[in-house]
């Protein structure tokens, strides 16, 4: 399984916000949600790896990525199949618990949902059917681009996700930061 190890740095000169601080936070205090048991569970499993990201919206980064954790907490499982099968009304009590999965439980709720639906249906319930086949970087945002939840900003910030969690390297790629 994969887990967030000395991930070389990527030139995050595109990009802003929270993911950013996350970033840094990684390679000063090796840890990139601030908590080394959340990172590990994101790092293990790919749909809490897209879910971090879907949730990343309105709230702080490290809140996003955590929110998978508790949503399995809840449920026992995060399972795309039976998140899919989910009434969005029903999920939503869940999502709002304290503490909430998300703050806007019930927009987040239905695009989980949605999102469930699609890599049921798309990736034959396996998101890391996203990025397993080795695709580059360009075309990992546009596949991610395409899910319900996701638009230009989070399609370009899943390599970083990817790359930091520990799924996939795409230091070759992306290059790492200009020195300061």
């Amino acid at each position: 399984m994969p887990v967030p190890t000395a991930a070389p740095p990527l030139d995050t000169g595109d990009l802003e916000g929270g993911l950013v601080r996350m970033m840094e936070r990684y390679h000063t205090d090796g840890t990139l949600t601030g908590e080394a048991d959340e990172d590990a569970f994101v790092a293990t499993s790919p749909t809490a790896a897209l879910l971090g990201l879907l949730f990343d919206q309105r709230v702080r980064a490290e809140f996003a990525f955590t929110g998978p954790k508790r949503l399995h907490d809840r449920l026992g499982h995060l399972d795309l199949a039976k998140l899919s099968e989910m009434a969005p009304d029903a999920l939503a009590e869940q999502f709002a618990i304290l503490p909430a999965v998300h703050r806007f439980t019930n927009k987040m709720a239905d695009m989980t949902v949605k999102l469930a639906i699609h890599v049921r249906d798309e990736m034959n319930g396996d998101p890391s059917a996203l990025w397993n086949d080795g695709c580059d970087a360009a075309t990992l945002s546009k596949r991610v681009k395409a899910l319900p939840g996701f638009g230009k900003d989070k399609s370009k910030k899943m390599v970083y996700v990817l790359h930091y969690f520990g799924f996939r390297d795409f230091s070759g790629e992306m290059g790492a930061p200009a020195q300061r």
